[in-house]
Protein backbone atom coordinates (compact mmCIF):
# COMPACT_ATOMS: atom_id res chain seq x y z
CA UNK A 1 0.00 0.00 0.00
CA UNK A 2 1.52 3.30 -1.36
CA UNK A 3 -0.34 5.94 0.67
CA UNK A 4 0.44 9.74 1.84
CA UNK A 5 -1.02 9.15 5.35
CA UNK A 6 0.64 8.92 8.94
CA UNK A 7 -1.37 6.54 11.11
CA UNK A 8 -4.00 4.69 9.24
CA UNK A 9 -6.16 5.03 12.28
CA UNK A 10 -5.83 8.61 12.20
CA UNK A 11 -6.64 8.91 8.71
CA UNK A 12 -10.06 10.49 9.01
CA UNK A 13 -9.14 12.71 11.66
CA UNK A 14 -6.52 14.12 9.50
CA UNK A 15 -7.89 14.96 6.67
CA UNK A 16 -10.87 16.67 8.33
CA UNK A 17 -8.49 18.59 10.45
CA UNK A 18 -6.32 19.89 7.57
CA UNK A 19 -9.88 20.97 5.87
CA UNK A 20 -10.86 23.36 8.29
CA UNK A 21 -7.44 24.72 8.71
CA UNK A 22 -8.03 25.25 5.38
CA UNK A 23 -11.66 26.62 5.20
CA UNK A 24 -12.29 28.12 8.54
CA UNK A 25 -14.89 30.25 6.75
CA UNK A 26 -17.00 27.67 5.25
CA UNK A 27 -17.07 24.68 7.91
CA UNK A 28 -16.86 24.20 11.51
CA UNK A 29 -17.16 21.02 13.61
CA UNK A 30 -19.50 20.83 16.90
CA UNK A 31 -19.39 19.43 20.34
CA UNK A 32 -15.54 18.76 20.04
CA UNK A 33 -16.48 16.26 17.28
CA UNK A 34 -14.83 16.46 14.37
CA UNK A 35 -17.07 14.06 12.51
CA UNK A 36 -19.89 16.51 13.07
CA UNK A 37 -19.70 19.74 10.75
CA UNK A 38 -21.98 22.52 10.39
CA UNK A 39 -22.32 25.56 8.24
CA UNK A 40 -19.47 28.29 9.83
CA UNK A 41 -21.21 31.01 8.15
CA UNK A 42 -24.47 32.53 9.92
CA UNK A 43 -27.78 30.95 8.50
CA UNK A 44 -31.21 32.08 8.00
CA UNK A 45 -34.25 30.44 9.76
CA UNK A 46 -34.76 27.87 6.54
CA UNK A 47 -35.23 24.18 6.79
CA UNK A 48 -31.79 22.30 7.54
CA UNK A 49 -30.59 19.96 5.78
CA UNK A 50 -28.12 17.00 6.79
CA UNK A 51 -26.28 14.46 5.13
CA UNK A 52 -24.07 11.80 6.51
CA UNK A 53 -21.81 8.61 5.17
CA UNK A 54 -18.56 7.11 5.01
CA UNK A 55 -15.35 8.79 4.27
CA UNK A 56 -13.46 7.73 1.36
CA UNK A 57 -15.19 9.60 -1.32
CA UNK A 58 -15.04 13.19 -1.14
CA UNK A 59 -16.48 16.09 -2.29
CA UNK A 60 -19.22 13.43 -1.00
CA UNK A 61 -20.39 14.16 1.53
CA UNK A 62 -18.85 16.82 3.48
CA UNK A 63 -18.23 18.61 0.45
CA UNK A 64 -21.46 19.51 -0.51
CA UNK A 65 -22.15 21.54 3.21
CA UNK A 66 -22.38 25.00 2.44
CA UNK A 67 -24.67 28.04 0.62
CA UNK A 68 -27.18 27.02 -1.65
CA UNK A 69 -26.70 23.54 -0.65
CA UNK A 70 -26.30 21.61 2.84
CA UNK A 71 -26.82 22.25 6.19
CA UNK A 72 -24.46 19.61 8.43
CA UNK A 73 -22.96 16.31 7.88
CA UNK A 74 -22.27 13.51 10.04
CA UNK A 75 -19.29 11.64 8.81
CA UNK A 76 -18.06 8.24 9.36
CA UNK A 77 -14.50 6.28 8.89
CA UNK A 78 -13.64 5.17 5.25
CA UNK A 79 -16.84 3.28 4.07
CA UNK A 80 -18.60 3.10 7.08
CA UNK A 81 -21.95 4.63 8.41
CA UNK A 82 -21.60 7.73 11.70
CA UNK A 83 -23.30 7.01 14.64
CA UNK A 84 -27.02 7.62 14.85
CA UNK A 85 -25.62 10.18 17.90
CA UNK A 86 -23.55 12.08 15.79
CA UNK A 87 -26.11 12.49 13.15
CA UNK A 88 -28.25 13.69 16.22
CA UNK A 89 -25.81 16.43 17.27
CA UNK A 90 -25.96 17.90 13.39
CA UNK A 91 -29.62 18.05 13.42
CA UNK A 92 -29.72 19.75 16.77
CA UNK A 93 -26.92 22.39 15.56
CA UNK A 94 -28.82 23.25 12.38
CA UNK A 95 -32.63 22.93 13.38
CA UNK A 96 -33.60 26.37 12.84
CA UNK A 97 -37.41 25.39 14.12
CA UNK A 98 -38.80 24.49 10.42
CA UNK A 99 -37.86 21.17 10.14
CA UNK A 100 -34.62 19.26 9.14
CA UNK A 101 -34.59 17.09 5.81
CA UNK A 102 -31.95 14.03 5.69
CA UNK A 103 -31.04 13.35 2.35
CA UNK A 104 -28.49 10.38 2.30
CA UNK A 105 -27.75 7.35 0.28
CA UNK A 106 -29.65 4.12 0.43
CA UNK A 107 -27.40 1.88 2.63
CA UNK A 108 -28.17 0.13 5.37
CA UNK A 109 -25.88 1.29 8.21
CA UNK A 110 -26.87 5.03 6.93
CA UNK A 111 -30.58 3.97 6.85
CA UNK A 112 -30.55 2.65 10.15
CA UNK A 113 -28.85 5.40 12.08
CA UNK A 114 -30.74 7.81 10.17
CA UNK A 115 -33.90 6.38 11.54
CA UNK A 116 -32.84 6.35 15.32
CA UNK A 117 -31.42 9.22 14.84
CA UNK A 118 -35.18 10.44 13.43
CA UNK A 119 -36.50 9.28 16.81
CA UNK A 120 -34.57 10.80 19.06
CA UNK A 121 -35.04 14.47 17.10
CA UNK A 122 -38.73 13.61 17.70
CA UNK A 123 -37.75 13.28 21.68
CA UNK A 124 -36.20 16.92 21.12
CA UNK A 125 -39.07 18.39 19.47
CA UNK A 126 -37.47 18.63 15.96
CA UNK A 127 -39.77 17.28 12.93
CA UNK A 128 -37.09 15.50 10.06
CA UNK A 129 -38.43 13.74 6.89
CA UNK A 130 -35.95 11.25 5.02
CA UNK A 131 -35.44 11.41 1.08
CA UNK A 132 -32.50 8.70 0.17
CA UNK A 133 -30.50 9.03 -2.98
CA UNK A 134 -31.80 5.63 -4.99
CA UNK A 135 -30.14 6.28 -8.50
CA UNK A 136 -27.62 3.46 -9.59
CA UNK A 137 -29.59 1.62 -11.93
CA UNK A 138 -27.39 -1.55 -11.88
CA UNK A 139 -27.83 -2.23 -7.84
CA UNK A 140 -31.36 -3.34 -8.64
CA UNK A 141 -33.92 -3.72 -11.45
CA UNK A 142 -36.71 -1.64 -12.91
CA UNK A 143 -39.67 -1.72 -10.58
CA UNK A 144 -37.23 -2.26 -7.42
CA UNK A 145 -36.12 1.48 -7.53
CA UNK A 146 -36.01 1.59 -3.61
CA UNK A 147 -33.50 -0.98 -3.43
CA UNK A 148 -31.09 0.52 -5.52
CA UNK A 149 -27.86 2.64 -3.85
CA UNK A 150 -27.27 6.04 -3.98
CA UNK A 151 -24.62 6.99 -6.03
CA UNK A 152 -23.20 10.60 -7.60
CA UNK A 153 -26.62 11.11 -8.64
CA UNK A 154 -27.17 12.58 -5.26
CA UNK A 155 -25.39 15.60 -5.80
CA UNK A 156 -28.51 16.68 -8.18
CA UNK A 157 -30.96 16.10 -4.88
CA UNK A 158 -28.32 18.26 -2.93
CA UNK A 159 -28.58 20.79 -5.73
CA UNK A 160 -32.11 20.66 -6.00
CA UNK A 161 -33.26 20.50 -1.94
CA UNK A 162 -30.31 22.88 -0.91
CA UNK A 163 -31.64 25.46 -3.55
CA UNK A 164 -35.55 24.88 -2.72
CA UNK A 165 -34.44 25.38 1.61
CA UNK A 166 -32.47 29.06 0.31
CA UNK A 167 -35.79 30.23 -0.93
CA UNK A 168 -37.41 29.27 2.16
CA UNK A 169 -39.62 26.85 1.10
CA UNK A 170 -41.37 24.64 4.47
CA UNK A 171 -39.94 20.52 5.13
CA UNK A 172 -42.84 19.58 2.86
CA UNK A 173 -41.48 21.10 -0.63
CA UNK A 174 -38.14 21.03 0.41
CA UNK A 175 -38.66 17.21 0.62
CA UNK A 176 -40.79 16.79 -2.14
CA UNK A 177 -38.36 18.94 -4.31
CA UNK A 178 -35.61 16.74 -3.36
CA UNK A 179 -37.52 13.39 -3.85
CA UNK A 180 -38.54 14.42 -7.62
CA UNK A 181 -34.65 15.13 -8.23
CA UNK A 182 -34.20 11.52 -6.76
CA UNK A 183 -37.02 9.65 -8.84
CA UNK A 184 -35.65 11.86 -12.06
CA UNK A 185 -31.92 11.08 -12.07
CA UNK A 186 -30.59 7.61 -13.06
CA UNK A 187 -26.79 6.90 -12.83
CA UNK A 188 -24.46 4.11 -13.88
CA UNK A 189 -20.62 3.47 -13.62
CA UNK A 190 -17.58 1.65 -14.56
CA UNK A 191 -14.62 0.43 -12.92
CA UNK A 192 -10.86 -0.62 -13.73
CA UNK A 193 -9.04 -0.74 -10.91
CA UNK A 194 -9.62 -0.90 -7.23
CA UNK A 195 -9.19 0.80 -4.16
CA UNK A 196 -7.44 0.78 -0.55
CA UNK A 197 -9.07 0.95 2.93
CA UNK A 198 -6.54 2.52 4.93
CA UNK A 199 -6.88 0.62 7.75
CA UNK A 200 -7.11 -2.36 5.75
CA UNK A 201 -4.15 -1.81 3.70
CA UNK A 202 -5.29 -3.85 0.78
CA UNK A 203 -7.24 -3.84 -2.22
CA UNK A 204 -11.17 -4.23 -1.51
CA UNK A 205 -11.21 -6.51 -4.92
CA UNK A 206 -9.40 -7.72 -7.66
CA UNK A 207 -9.85 -7.04 -11.48
CA UNK A 208 -7.59 -8.09 -14.26
CA UNK A 209 -5.11 -5.09 -15.79
CA UNK A 210 -6.98 -5.88 -19.09
CA UNK A 211 -10.51 -5.66 -17.48
CA UNK A 212 -13.35 -3.16 -16.51
CA UNK A 213 -16.32 -4.33 -14.49
CA UNK A 214 -19.19 -1.65 -15.90
CA UNK A 215 -21.80 -1.51 -12.61
CA UNK A 216 -19.82 -1.91 -10.02
CA UNK A 217 -20.70 0.16 -6.47
CA UNK A 218 -18.52 3.10 -4.91
CA UNK A 219 -17.47 0.65 -2.49
CA UNK A 220 -16.55 -2.09 -4.78
CA UNK A 221 -20.05 -3.92 -4.35
CA UNK A 222 -19.69 -6.28 -7.40
CA UNK A 223 -21.28 -4.71 -10.82
CA UNK A 224 -23.35 -6.42 -13.70
CA UNK A 225 -20.87 -7.14 -16.32
CA UNK A 226 -16.94 -7.81 -16.15
CA UNK A 227 -15.24 -8.31 -19.58
CA UNK A 228 -11.76 -6.85 -21.36
CA UNK A 229 -11.22 -3.06 -21.96
CA UNK A 230 -13.37 -1.19 -24.49
CA UNK A 231 -12.92 2.31 -26.07
CA UNK A 232 -14.08 4.48 -24.30
CA UNK A 233 -17.09 5.36 -26.73
CA UNK A 234 -18.44 1.95 -26.54
CA UNK A 235 -17.98 1.84 -22.75
CA UNK A 236 -19.77 4.78 -22.82
CA UNK A 237 -22.25 3.67 -25.33
CA UNK A 238 -22.98 0.51 -23.20
CA UNK A 239 -23.76 2.34 -19.99
CA UNK A 240 -26.24 4.89 -22.05
CA UNK A 241 -28.30 1.68 -23.09
CA UNK A 242 -28.71 1.13 -19.51
CA UNK A 243 -29.97 4.43 -18.30
CA UNK A 244 -32.23 4.13 -21.38
CA UNK A 245 -33.94 1.30 -20.83
CA UNK A 246 -34.15 1.98 -17.67
CA UNK A 247 -36.29 5.73 -17.90
CA UNK A 248 -38.19 6.99 -20.58
CA UNK A 249 -36.55 9.69 -22.63
CA UNK A 250 -37.66 11.64 -25.70
CA UNK A 251 -37.22 13.84 -27.78
CA UNK A 252 -37.48 17.24 -27.27
CA UNK A 253 -36.40 16.59 -23.63
CA UNK A 254 -34.38 18.34 -21.58
CA UNK A 255 -31.60 16.81 -19.16
CA UNK A 256 -28.57 18.00 -17.03
CA UNK A 257 -25.40 15.19 -17.19
CA UNK A 258 -22.71 14.91 -14.43
CA UNK A 259 -19.73 13.18 -15.62
CA UNK A 260 -17.93 11.83 -12.53
CA UNK A 261 -14.56 10.65 -11.88
CA UNK A 262 -13.95 7.69 -9.01
CA UNK A 263 -10.73 9.20 -7.41
CA UNK A 264 -8.07 8.15 -10.45
CA UNK A 265 -9.59 9.39 -13.91
CA UNK A 266 -7.99 12.03 -15.63
CA UNK A 267 -10.21 14.92 -16.30
CA UNK A 268 -9.25 14.77 -20.06
CA UNK A 269 -10.72 11.03 -20.41
CA UNK A 270 -13.86 12.43 -18.09
CA UNK A 271 -14.56 14.40 -21.24
CA UNK A 272 -14.12 12.00 -24.17
CA UNK A 273 -17.03 10.23 -21.63
CA UNK A 274 -18.94 13.72 -21.82
CA UNK A 275 -18.43 14.09 -25.45
CA UNK A 276 -19.97 10.74 -26.45
CA UNK A 277 -22.92 11.40 -24.01
CA UNK A 278 -23.32 14.76 -25.60
CA UNK A 279 -23.42 13.52 -29.03
CA UNK A 280 -25.40 9.96 -28.21
CA UNK A 281 -28.44 12.57 -26.94
CA UNK A 282 -27.99 15.16 -29.50
CA UNK A 283 -28.89 12.52 -32.17
CA UNK A 284 -31.82 11.63 -29.59
CA UNK A 285 -33.20 14.88 -29.97
CA UNK A 286 -32.71 15.74 -26.20
CA UNK A 287 -30.79 19.25 -25.32
CA UNK A 288 -28.15 19.22 -22.76
CA UNK A 289 -29.04 22.02 -19.97
CA UNK A 290 -26.42 22.07 -17.65
CA UNK A 291 -23.41 19.68 -17.49
CA UNK A 292 -20.77 18.75 -14.53
CA UNK A 293 -17.76 17.52 -15.37
CA UNK A 294 -15.30 16.33 -12.14
CA UNK A 295 -15.00 14.57 -9.14
CA UNK A 296 -18.40 15.16 -7.26
CA UNK A 297 -18.56 11.17 -5.59
CA UNK A 298 -14.92 9.02 -5.37
CA UNK A 299 -13.84 5.95 -3.90
CA UNK A 300 -10.26 6.94 -2.68
CA UNK A 301 -7.78 5.88 -5.57
CA UNK A 302 -10.86 4.07 -7.41
CA UNK A 303 -9.75 4.36 -11.39
CA UNK A 304 -13.22 4.17 -13.24
CA UNK A 305 -16.38 6.96 -13.89
CA UNK A 306 -19.74 7.29 -13.51
CA UNK A 307 -23.01 8.96 -16.25
CA UNK A 308 -25.68 10.37 -14.28
CA UNK A 309 -28.56 11.98 -16.22
CA UNK A 310 -31.15 14.24 -14.90
CA UNK A 311 -34.66 14.87 -16.41
CA UNK A 312 -35.55 18.70 -15.97
CA UNK A 313 -38.77 20.06 -16.20
CA UNK A 314 -38.72 23.96 -15.30
CA UNK A 315 -38.64 23.67 -11.65
CA UNK A 316 -35.58 21.81 -11.43
CA UNK A 317 -34.19 23.85 -13.95
CA UNK A 318 -35.04 26.71 -12.32
CA UNK A 319 -33.29 25.23 -9.16
CA UNK A 320 -30.63 23.67 -10.49
CA UNK A 321 -29.68 27.94 -11.64
CA UNK A 322 -29.15 28.42 -8.27
CA UNK A 323 -25.93 30.05 -6.64
CA UNK A 324 -24.47 27.74 -4.22
CA UNK A 325 -20.87 27.58 -2.84
CA UNK A 326 -18.74 25.34 -0.19
CA UNK A 327 -15.02 24.59 -0.10
CA UNK A 328 -15.50 21.99 -3.07
CA UNK A 329 -18.14 23.31 -5.33
CA UNK A 330 -18.85 26.67 -6.33
CA UNK A 331 -21.77 27.80 -8.68
CA UNK A 332 -22.26 31.52 -9.68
Amino acid sequence: MKKFMNDPLKFVDEFIEGILYAHPDKLKSINGDLKCLVRADETKDKVGIVTGGGSGHLPLFLGYVGKGLLDGVAVGNVFASPSAQQMLDVTKEVNKGKGVLYLYGNYGGDVMNFTLASEMAEMEDIETKHVLGADDVSSSPKGEESRRRGVAGIFYAYKIAGACAEEGADLEEVARLAQEAVDNTRTIGVALSPCIIPEVGKPTFTIGEDEMEIGMGIHGERGIRRSKLEPADDVTGAMLDKIFEDFEYKKGDEVSVLINGLGATPLEELYIIYRKVYKTLEEKGIKVYKPYVGEFATSMEMTGFSISILKLNEKLKGYLDVPCETPFFKQL
